[in-house]
């Protein structure tokens, strides 16, 4: 993780891993507390900030 704003993380990613990554980090994010509403976390991606959303 490089970077935090506000209710975003941001990652520098290599390609290969693009997949694995994002699959730990959508299951931590969801998973990291137990609520009567559930946790929902997505993901973008792209060579820039812009490009993610």
């Amino acid at each position: 993780m490089i970077l935090q704003v506000h209710d975003e993380l941001n990652f520098s990613v290599v390609p290969e891993e693009k997949g694995r990554v994002e699959a730990i980090v959508l299951e931590e994010m969801q998973q990291a507390l137990q609520l009567a509403v559930p946790l929902v976390a997505d993901s973008g991606w792209g060579d820039n900030w812009l490009e993610a959303h």
